[in-house]
């Protein structure tokens, strides 16, 4: 994390606070987690298979007098997730920001319905079992890009296409949910980035087509880095929620 990223949130803005960020042992996720326990929340870095990772960032957090933990689980097995969300109330109480992060589809050999199944059914399923462990007033925050919400009127890169139609559908089912959160006194919110550099995807695109990053930074003038679009992930889960419920972050000029 950049020493700018930890000023986006002034200190002890969120003491007294409780935020779980999903795949938050690396990249957008790691920094994001960082912002809140500098600001004074309790913190819960996830992961999936990184677990040396997650207790770095753990260590690092508590070492500086924060108060963090790091809770394995998959997101496409309901029954771990259900125990992240308990481990996380025995830990520090009912949990204020979640920050809906992880997200995938472009790894080899998966299957071909692993995409949908990560980022449409898993991320549902996540959230309809954060409900018993989500504080009145508290705020979720779906992160998405772009590419996929802007996908039924913008083509993207074919490499990126499953990815992109399943964040999109994920966004799609994710917001039908919105008046039973409201009901709760949940906001929600959409945070939408462009193409972030230094992230797994970028990598991955730029992989399966040489030249990917280069031209879209071209077209929009700038990219965000992973600390640029985390602060903006990490200012969306305090500040006003627009009224479409969508923070968009980056060029949007090539997107409809």
């Amino acid at each position: 994390m950049t020493e700018s990223n930890s000023a986006v949130l002034s200190p002890d803005s969120l003491a007294g606070k409780v935020a779980l960020v999903t795949g938050s042992s690396r990249g957008i996720g790691a920094d994001t987690v960082s912002i809140f326990a500098n600001a004074g929340a309790a913190v819960v870095v996830n992961y999936r298979n990184k677990q040396s990772r997650a207790d770095k960032i753990v260590d690092s957090i508590n070492e500086n007098g924060g108060k963090a933990i790091a809770i394995g689980a998959d997101l496409t097995d309901q029954q771990s997730v259900l125990e992240m969300f308990e481990s996380t109330r025995k830990a520090f109480g009912s949990i204020d920001i979640l920050v809906m992060n992880a997200s995938g589809g472009m790894e080899a050999g998966m299957g071909d319905d692993y995409a949908m199944k990560l980022n449409r059914d898993s991320q549902v399923a996540l959230l309809k079992t954060a409900l018993p462990f989500l504080s009145q007033d508290s705020r979720v925050v779906f992160v998405t890009s772009h590419q996929a919400h802007f996908i039924h009127t913008t083509p993207t890169m074919p490499e990126y296409l499953p990815v992109a139609l399943s964040k999109r559908a994920g966004e799609d089912a994710l917001r039908e949910m919105i008046p039973t959160l409201a009901e709760k006194g949940i906001g929600f919110v959409v945070v939408s980035g462009d193409m972030i550099e230094g992230t797994i995807t970028a990598t991955l695109l730029e992989r399966a087509n040489p030249g990917a990053i280069e031209s879209r930074r071209q077209n929009a003038g700038k990219l965000y880095n992973v600390a640029e679009f985390a602060a903006e992930i990490a200012l969306a889960a305090v500040e006003p929620i627009s009224p479409d419920n969508t923070r968009l972050v980056g060029d949007t000029s090539s997107f409809t």
